[in-house]
């Protein structure tokens, strides 16, 4: 039996052989730092036996594929010592994930952030007993019986949902045993480097129609080193969590007796709200589009002509009862069918083409309870939404420029280092979500593919991810703790200008069927802001900020001089306010500080004698004294340049 390597060597050995001799064959050190292999391509355990001709890599805790078995098995050793210290848990899910894992678990009693330390405690107890992970094939009924008989109601219906002739493999690790297709690291010794980081509560399955469950996240890493490492980083990403900066500053807050994803964005977030948008809506006129201004909600013939009522009904605030009232509306998820109305509004021609729509949206979504997160996941949001309406033959020019100013808004803004693309795409196999045209389908996604690859973009393929009616380009971001968003999306739509009848006289003077792009340039401005605060945190760029300079009055002297400085400050189109009141300089100053203002301007009797400012800033500290003049001009620079 030959065994191809890695590196295209190539080991003759006997049938019998498991992945774990053959490291060691290759090298000691190396068998012991191996946690899994891959077979084909396959991950395996270390205990597998090749019975003919394959490929083989050996998966240590330092490759992405090896981390991921080490962090599944490190969710095992964590249900097993919840299970030790609560005997009526019961478990439903616990993978890996890019930081590390989780496992949502059904406990009959409150469990929360005190009590990691006990299950940490147990858990080392596991690590120490060095448990190995025995895997064994199970069959459907057989798996159904055991997981029955020890009350695990959530296994039971996992199991349940497996096709009838589903390879169900159980792992068991001492007295504990979990359904788990692997796979594991050979023994819990392997776990030396974990530790226990946040419980939060999840729905099973992430359906908020079912019980809500605890989910207790943890994180393991082969050296102690990078576990500690990492935790830094955890609490560095805590202190920029916009949650914690954008409320502790002022620019959002919520309240209860309003509702959950509905934030109230305060001064100085609603005054960065309208730099955003203002800065959008300026450029997108400069790039050529046409504001629309349209309603907020529509009667449900509208969204069932875009097909949106059957494919995202659910995700919608509906207003009515179908069976009861003769109209029923919702609130708008999209703006996409009320721009199309605008467009057929009137006879188009070729030469009216393309039409550039956009439109500063508030939309809304019913977004699941347990998805809430600040202002990066709500229910009614605003967004720097767009769609154009052009011939093929400018679709790809188009599709260009969309991805222009959407590169162009991420380098203002300075997150265009932080983004990466997906080309999101349909799933044939699971045709339910999606307008059902395969021929339309291969059609648009080969367009999109060829527009990607001659603009020459990097980008990963997403199964499943398009939205119902065409392909998009996704612009994914990641926040402080990980979790990957998308930001900004660009989509061709082949079936909508159908289902609204649109059209254009072609040069023939034929009637026929436009092209259609939908887009957003800056994406969702919550979102934004959100992710804004936390890149920066809370120290936004003097262009952002929604104060640039705060005047500071030395004595109650010059506190005529220190308004009338901020007002003409004001008058000039920046953002000033000056602080009066009767308190030590030194307090003032902190107080700037710890609100991030950019600037401040210090006046006192000596610099009204002298006709000038001492300027303090929030990067370089005390830059000295200089006139007005001198202080506008390097302000405005900063501002007009829109420097970071």
């Amino acid at each position: 039996m030959k065994i191809t390597l890695k590196d295209g060597s190539v080991i003759e050995c006997e049938k019998g052989v498991s992945c774990l001799d053959l490291a060691k064959s290759i090298s000691e050190g190396l068998a012991r730092a191996a946690v899994a292999a891959a077979v084909d391509g396959k991950e395996v355990d270390l205990s597998y036996k090749p019975d003919k001709d394959c490929s083989l890599s050996l998966l240590t805790a330092k490759d992405e594929r090896g981390l991921e078995v080490y962090r599944h098995s490190a969710a095992h050793v964590m249900a097993q010592a919840v299970k030790r210290l609560y005997k009526n848990a019961k478990f439903a899910i616990g993978p890996a994930v890019s930081n590390g894992f989780y496992y949502d678990i059904d406990f009959d009693k409150p469990v929360g952030k005190d009590d990691l330390d006990a299950i940490e405690k147990e858990m080392a107890a596991i690590v120490k007993a060095d448990y190995p992970f025995e895997r064994r094939e199970v069959s459907r009924d057989e798996a159904l019986a055991f997981m029955k008989e020890r009350g695990e109601v959530y296994k039971v219906q996992l199991i349940e949902e497996l096709p009838a002739d589903a390879v169900i493999t159980f792992y068991t690790q001492g007295e504990f045993t979990d359904l788990c297709r692997g796979p594991h690291v050979p023994s819990t010794g392997k776990i030396k480097n974990f530790k226990l980081t946040q419980v939060t509560g999840a729905y099973f399955k992430g359906n908020e129609k079912n019980k809500m469950l605890t989910r207790i996240y943890g994180t393991a890493f082969e050296k102690k080193s990078e576990l500690e490492d990492y935790l830094k980083a955890l609490e560095e990403a805590k202190l920029r969590d916009h949650n914690k900066i954008g409320r502790d500053l002022g620019y959002f807050m919520t309240s209860d007796v309003i509702g959950q994803g509905l934030p109230l964005l305060m001064p100085k977030g609603a005054r960065l709200f309208q730099i955003l948008s203002r800065f959008v809506e300026d450029e997108e006129r400069k790039r050529g589009y046409v504001l629309t201004k349209t309603p907020y909600m529509a009667k449900s013939d509208l969204y069932k002509i875009s097909g949106h009522w059957d494919h995202y009904k659910d995700g919608m605030f509906v207003m009515g009862d179908e069976e009861k009232d003769e109209e029923v509306y919702a609130l708008r998820p999209m703006t996409c069918p009320f721009q199309y109305t605008v467009y057929n509004n009137g006879l188009k021609s070729y030469r009216d083409l393309p039409i550039r729509y956009g439109e500063t949206s508030t939309l809304f979504r019913n977004e699941s309870s347990g998805e809430m997160h600040g202002l990066i996941r709500v229910r009614q949001f605003t967004l720097s939404e767009g769609h154009i309406i052009c011939m093929p033959s400018q679709l790809e020019k188009e599709f260009r420029g969309c991805l222009d100013l959407a590169m162009f808004m991420l380098k203002s803004l300075g997150l265009d280092g932080d983004v990466s693309y997906r080309f999101s795409k349909w799933d044939p196999v699971n045709k339910e979500k999606y307008i059902d045209d395969p021929e339309e389908w291969a059609y648009a996604e080969g367009e999109m593919k060829r527009i990607l690859d001659h603009i020459g973009l990097n980008y990963t393929e997403g199964i499943g991810e398009a939205a119902f009616y065409g392909p998009k380009l996704d612009i994914q971001i990641k926040n402080v703790h990980g979790k990957e968003d998308t930001l900004i999306t660009i989509q061709i739509d082949m079936f909508l200008a159908e289902r609204f009848d649109m059209s254009y006289i072609d040069e023939k003077g034929e009637k026929v069927r436009p092209y259609i792009i939908h887009r957003s340039s800056i994406g969702c401005y919550e979102r934004t802001m959100a992710l804004l605060l936390e890149k920066y945190a809370g120290a936004l760029p003097v262009w952002l900020s929604p104060t640039q300079v705060k005047v500071l009055s030395l004595t109650d002297r010059t506190a005529d001089i220190a308004k009338e400085t901020a007002d003409k400050l004001n008058e000039a189109g920046l953002r000033a306010e000056c602080d009066l009141r009767n308190e030590k300089i030194g307090y003032k100053i902190r107080e700037a500080q710890l609100e991030k203002i950019p600037y401040m301007l210090i006046i006192g009797d000596k610099d009204v004698e002298n006709n000038v400012v001492s300027v303090r800033s929030r990067k370089e500290g005390d830059l000295g004294t200089m006139s007005y003049e001198q202080f506008f001009m390097k302000i405005k620079e900063e501002n007009d340049g829109k420097v970071l």
